[in-house]
């Protein structure tokens, strides 16, 4: 494995741990997920330079796009539990109730 390709899933290896252990805040969880996203973006856009492929060139944008939309959806569910809970804490909140 290429230091490069290594340096990809680590950092989505570190993202999904991250995400998996450390469930304290909003905030950090949704940062997680950004850094994971951004390296499968970065991963499917290395694969598709090395593919030489024209047609697999849209595939990062369409992802690229698909985060853009989990970031902002994210950021209103963030504010959105704030303004109702006081603050971003997941064990303050309690998901079953409405």
């Amino acid at each position: 494995m290429s230091p490069i390709y290594f340096s990809f899933s680590s950092a989505f290896i570190l993202g999904l741990m991250g995400l998996a252990f450390n469930r304290s805040h909003l905030l950090s969880a949704l940062l997680c997920l950004e850094g994971m996203m951004l390296s499968l973006f970065i991963a499917i856009a290395l694969w598709s330079m090395t593919l030489n492929s024209v047609s697999c060139s849209t595939i990062p944008m369409i992802l690229l796009t698909f985060s853009a939309c989990e970031a902002s959806a994210g950021l209103a569910l963030l504010v959105a539990t704030t303004r109702t809970h006081g603050s971003d804490l997941l064990r303050s909140m309690n998901l079953l109730q409405c």
